[in-house]
C-alpha cells in the first residue's frame, strides 16, 4: 500500500492538541486544527467541535454549507450542521490506512462557501490492540548436533503483529526444559525476535529429539499471545560450521529497479571437506514473508537478487536474515543480516481532485468569480513530491494558489455564451522529479444564456414581387430571421407595425404569423390599383427585458393582362349613322381616320396592335400596325363601292393575349349629304332579298310534297321485304353506321354526268342485293334545279350528303339548298343556306340524315 513519506506526524491527545491560524492569505482565512482518536471508534462518535475549535458562528453554518473534503476514495468524516460536531462517518483501521507507520495521521479540508473559506484539519489515529501475534508456520523444526558447545545459538521464526507501539510484539516465552533458554534481541527498526541459546549439552543417546512451545506476547492489557511448536532433532556431531565472511551486509537500490537485479552477494566458508563442506543458503526462519516476495536468494552463490516490484512509498528500508547450511550429516549453521535501503525515484504521477465545481456560469459573470476549488497530490517525496499546476493560454479562466497543494479556478474575463457555450479546462499537474510526471484533470465549465442578443436576420429589407390576382391568403413571403441566445431568449414573435399615417392599407391587405414570419396576403392585390406596399416587420425575442428588431418588406406588384385593350375612338357608343367621309379623289396613302385605344395593363401587356380583320374590299384600305391609323392603299375607282365597313382587331401582346375589335364605316362621297342618300338606299335591296328566299322555300316546298305523293306506291311495296330484314334493322340501331356483318354491305350511288352547276354524291347503306333505284329528275332551265333519289329497300340507313357549294356558288350571292327524307312516317327536312359573303364559299356543305323507314330522299338546290 502506497503512503506519502512526507505526510505530517503529529503526536496528539484524545481531544483537541492545538488550533493553530496559517498566516493571512488572500481570500480565505485559514487555520490547521489537530485531533485524535482510537481506532475501529464507532460511526457517530464525536471527534471534536470543529465550529468552536476555528470560531465560527455556529447560526451561519447551514447557509455555508459546512463540507468535509478528503483524498481519496472514502470519507471517514462528516460535519453536523446543527451542533457544528465532526463526526466519524466510516470504520478506520488504522493497520488498514498506514500499516506499521506510526502515528498514523488522516488529514482533510473543511470547506465552508458564502463566502468561501477552507480550514486544514488532521486527526490521528491512535492504536488499540485488535490484533493478535501470529508465526508464519504452526511448527518449528530445528536439527541440532549433539557436538555443539553451550552457548550455541539457533534464530527462531519470529511473530508478527500489526499493531504498533506497545500493542506490538513485546517479548517471547519458552517452555520448560533442560537444555534451552530464549534469547529475546530487538532488531534494527524495533522488531523483536527470539534465539534459542543451548545451555547444557545434547546427548542424542539420551534424548534423540526435543519438544518446545514458544509463545508470543504483545504488550496489550490484557496482552494478546500466539504460540509455536519447536521440534528439535538432535544429530551427530559435525565438528565446523560455517562462517559468514561479515555479519552485516548493506546495499542500497533504487525502488524501479529490474527483477533480477543483484542488490548484494553474502559469502561463508566451512573449513570441512566434502558434503560438511558444501554450504547452501536460506532466508532464517525469522525473515517476513513480505521480504521473500521481493527478494530471492540464490541457494549456491548467495546471491541477493530482486524478485518483486519495490516501492518506496511503502517500505524504506528492508533487514534480511539470512543463514549457511553445511551438507553434513550433523550440519553446523551460520547466520548474517543484510540491510537494504531503498531509494525513492519519482514513479508516481501527481493526483488532481476537484472539490468543488461552479457550474453553469452566467455569461455576464464578473471576472474573478470562483469556478472550482482543486487539491493536488503526489505519493513521492522530496522534490518529486513537489507539484506545480497550470493550465492552456487562450482561455478566460486562470489558476491561483493560496494553501500548498490547493488551486482556485476562476474567471478573467467576460464570457460570451452566443461564441463558446462550454469549456472543457485541462489542468496539469507537473512534479519537480527527474524526469518530470504529469497528471491532466478536464473540467467541464458551461456557460449559462442571458437575452444579451436582439434578433438577428440577414438583411435589414427585402423585395418582394407577386403577381397581381393572387389568391386570397396565398403566401407572398417567409421573413428570416434567428436569435443566437437560448430557450426562451431566443423565441422570435413577428408583427406588422402599424403605420399612424392616414391611409395605411398595409394591415388590410397583408398579415404575418406570429410564430414563423410568414406573410400572406388577405386580399387579391391589382397592379392597376396599387403599384408598392412597403411593410415593417417587428421582430421580438421572449427574453426579460425583450430585444427586438425592425425589417422591411417591400412588395411589388407585378402586371399581369388581365385587362383587353378599350377603344377610345371611334367611340363604343356612337350611332351607325357616325361616319367617316373621304373624298372619291383622294390618292393613295391617304389617312381617312386614326383608331385610338388603351389598355389598363403595363410594360408588354399595354403595347398594341392593330389588324384589319375585315371590310368591304380588303384591297382599298391599309390600318398602320402599330400606329392605328388607316389609310387609303390604293387609287379608288368607280366600280368602287360607295360605302365600306371596316372591322379592325385591336390585340395587345401579353400571353395570352386580348384583344377588341372596332368597327368603322367609310363613305366615299364629297358631301355628308349624299352619304346619307347611299345609306338609304341599301334598306330596300335587302327587303327585296328576304322576300325572294321565302318564295323559293315556299316553292321546294310544294314540289317536295308532289313527289312524296308520288312514291307511296313504291312504299307499300316495300314494307313486305322490310319485315323480313326485321332482324338486321334491330342489329343496325347498335351503332350509328351499322355493325358490319355478311347481311351488310354498301352501294354507293353515283348520279350521272350533271350540269356544270351541280354536283352531288347519295350513299345508302343496305343490305339488298338488288340494284338501287335511282330516280333523277332532270333540271328545268330555270335558277332552280332539283335532284331526287328513291330508296327503294325498306331498311334503316344513314344518308350522307356532301354538296360542293363552290362549284354552286360561284358569283356572289346567297343560295339555298333543302334536302327532304321521305319515309312512313313524318318527313325529316334540312335547310341550308350557303354564300361567299363574309364566309369561305368553297368550303362545301355536309348533310347527315338518318331515315327511320324506307322511302325517297330529295335535294334540292337554289341558286342564281
Amino acid at each position: 500500500m502506497k503512503r506519502s513519506a512526507g505526510r505530517s506526524r503529529w503526536v496528539t491527545e484524545w481531544q483537541v492538541l492545538s488550533l493553530l491560524f496559517l498566516s493571512g492569505v488572500s481570500e480565505w482565512a485559514s487555520a490547521a486544527i489537530r485531533y485524535a482518536i482510537p481506532e475501529e471508534t464507532q460511526k457517530g462518535s464525536s471527534v471534536g467541535n470543529v465550529v468552536a475549535d476555528l470560531g465560527l458562528e455556529l447560526k451561519r453554518l447551514p447557509d455555508r454549507r459546512v463540507r468535509v473534503v478528503s483524498g481519496g476514495g472514502k470519507r471517514y468524516f462528516e460535519a453536523d450542521l446543527k451542533s457544528g460536531v465532526l463526526f466519524v462517518k466510516e470504520r478506520i483501521d488504522r493497520e488498514e490506512l498506514c500499516g506499521a507507520l506510526s502515528p498514523c495521521t488522516l488529514g482533510f479540508e473543511i470547506v465552508l462557501e458564502n463566502p468561501l473559506e477552507l480550514y486544514s484539519a488532521a486527526v490521528e489515529i491512535q492504536d488499540i490492540n485488535d490484533n493478535d501475534p501470529a508465526f508464519q508456520s504452526s511448527q518449528i523444526r530445528l536439527e541440532v548436533s549433539e557436538s555443539v558447545a553451550p552457548g550455541a545459538r539457533f534464530p527462531l521464526e519470529s511473530a508478527q503483529d500489526p499493531d504498533v507501539g506497545s500493542n506490538s510484539l513485546q517479548t517471547y516465552h519458552l517452555s520448560a526444559n533442560q537444555h534451552f533458554v530464549l534469547n529475546v534481541k530487538t532488531g534494527g527498526d524495533g522488531s523483536k525476535y527470539a534465539e534459542l541459546v543451548l545451555e547444557k549439552e545434547l546427548d542424542r543417546e539420551e534424548q534423540p529429539e526435543l519438544q518446545l512451545v514458544l509463545t508470543a506476547l504483545d504488550g496489550g492489557s490484557p496482552p494478546r499471545s500466539a504460540s509455536v511448536h519447536i521440534h528439535i532433532d538432535v544429530l551427530d556431531a559435525n565438528d565446523n560450521a560455517p562462517v559468514f565472511n561479515q555479519t552485516t551486509y548493506r546495499a542500497s537500490v533504487r525502488e524501479n529497479t529490474r527483477t533480477d537485479t543483484v542488490v548484494v552477494k553474502t559469502s561463508a566458508f566451512d573449513l570441512d571437506a566434502g558434503p560438511n563442506g558444501d554450504i547452501v543458503y536460506s532466508f532464517n526462519s525469522h525473515t517476513a514473508a513480505k521480504v521473500r516476495e521481493l527478494f530471492a536468494l540464490d541457494s549456491a552463490t548467495g546471491e541477493l537478487r530482486v524478485k518483486g516490484l519495490l516501492d518506496y512509498e511503502e517500505t524504506v528500508f528492508y533487514e534480511i536474515y539470512i543463514q549457511a547450511k553445511d551438507k553434513g550429516s550433523n550440519p553446523g549453521v551460520a547466520h548474517c543480516k543484510v540491510l537494504v535501503e531503498i531509494i525513492d525515484v519519482n514513479d508516481n504521477a501527481p493526483e488532481i481532485t476537484v472539490t468543488s465545481v461552479y457550474s453553469p456560469v452566467p455569461e455576464d459573470a464578473s471576472p474573478g468569480t470562483v469556478i472550482a476549488l482543486l487539491s493536488v497530490t503526489d505519493l513521492d517525496s522530496g522534490d518529486n513530491g513537489l507539484v506545480n499546476c497550470f493550465m492552456p493560454i487562450g482561455i478566460p479562466f486562470t489558476l491561483s494558489s493560496s494553501l500548498k497543494n490547493y488551486y482556485t479556478l476562476k474567471t478573467k474575463a467576460a464570457l460570451d455564451r452566443e461564441l463558446v457555450s462550454e469549456y472543457n479546462i485541462t489542468v496539469t499537474a507537473r512534479d519537480s522529479g527527474s524526469p518530470s510526471l504529469w497528471a491532466e484533470s478536464q473540467i467541464s465549465v458551461q456557460v449559462s444564456d442571458i437575452n444579451d442578443n436582439p434578433p438577428i436576420s440577414p438583411q435589414l429589407s427585402y423585395q418582394v414581387y407577386v403577381a397581381e390576382n393572387n389568391l386570397p391568403g396565398a403566401l407572398i413571403f417567409n421573413v428570416s430571421a434567428w436569435d443566437p441566445d437560448l430557450n426562451q431568449n431566443s423565441r422570435l414573435s413577428f408583427s406588422i407595425l402599424e403605420n399612424s399615417l392616414p391611409g395605411n392599407v398595409v394591415g388590410r391587405y397583408f398579415s404575418i404569423s406570429p410564430e414563423n414570419g410568414t406573410i400572406c396576403a388577405l386580399l387579391s392585390l391589382d397592379h392597376e390599383d396599387i403599384l408598392e406596399f412597403r411593410i415593417t416587420v417587428h421582430v421580438r425575442d421572449g427574453g426579460l427585458p425583450a430585444l427586438s428588431t425592425t425589417l422591411t418588406v417591400t412588395v411589388f406588384v407585378t402586371d399581369l393582362n388581365d385587362n383587353a385593350p378599350n377603344v377610345l375612338y371611334p367611340p363604343p357608343n356612337a350611332s351607325s349613322l357616325h361616319l367617316e367621309m373621304i373624298s372619291p379623289t383622294v390618292s393613295a396613302g391617304h389617312v381617312v381616320t386614326k383608331l385610338v385605344a388603351w389598355d389598363a395593363d403595363s410594360g408588354y401587356n399595354a403595347w398594341l396592335s392593330y389588324t384589319l380583320l375585315q371590310a368591304t374590299d380588303t384591297s382599298l384600305f391599309s390600318v398602320g400596325l402599330h400606329s392605328g391609323e388607316i389609310s387609303i392603299a390604293r387609287q379608288l375607282q368607280e366600280g368602287d363601292a360607295p360605302k365600306h365597313t371596316l372591322v379592325i382587331l385591336v390585340k395587345d401582346h401579353g400571353e395570352p393575349a386580348r384583344s377588341s375589335s372596332a368597327t368603322i364605316t367609310i363613305a366615299v362621297a364629297e358631301t355628308a349629304k349624299e352619304a346619307m342618300t347611299d345609306l338609304t338606299d341599301v334598306s330596300p335591296t335587302q327587303d327585296k332579298k328576304k322576300q325572294l328566299t321565302f318564295y323559293l322555300i315556299l316553292a321546294v316546298i310544294v314540289v317536295s310534297v308532289a313527289f312524296f305523293v308520288t312514291v307511296i306506291g313504291v312504299s307499300i311495296v316495300q314494307f313486305y321485304k322490310w319485315r323480313q330484314s326485321k332482324e338486321i334493322f334491330s342489329s343496325s340501331r347498335s351503332s350509328l353506321y351499322g355493325t358490319p356483318g355478311p347481311f351488310t354491305r354498301i352501294d354507293a350511288v353515283r348520279g350521272g354526268y350533271v350540269p356544270p352547276n351541280f354536283y352531288q354524291q347519295v350513299y345508302l347503306t343496305t343490305d339488298s342485293r338488288q340494284s338501287d333505284l335511282l330516280c333523277t329528275k332532270p333540271f328545268a332551265p330555270s335558277p332552280t334545279g332539283s335532284r331526287q333519289n328513291t330508296v327503294k329497300n325498306c331498311e334503316l340507313g344513314l344518308y350522307h350528303q356532301r354538296i360542293d357549294t363552290a362549284s354552286r356558288c360561284p358569283a356572289p350571292g346567297e343560295c339555298l339548298g333543302l334536302i327532304i327524307v321521305y319515309g312512313s312516317e313524318l318527313p325529316q327536312f334540312s335547310l341550308w343556306s350557303v354564300g361567299n359573303k363574309g364566309s369561305p364559299h368553297s368550303a362545301g356543305l355536309q348533310i347527315v340524315s338518318k331515315s327511320p323507314q324506307c322511302g325517297f330522299v330529295s335535294i334540292w338546290w337554289v341558286g342564281k
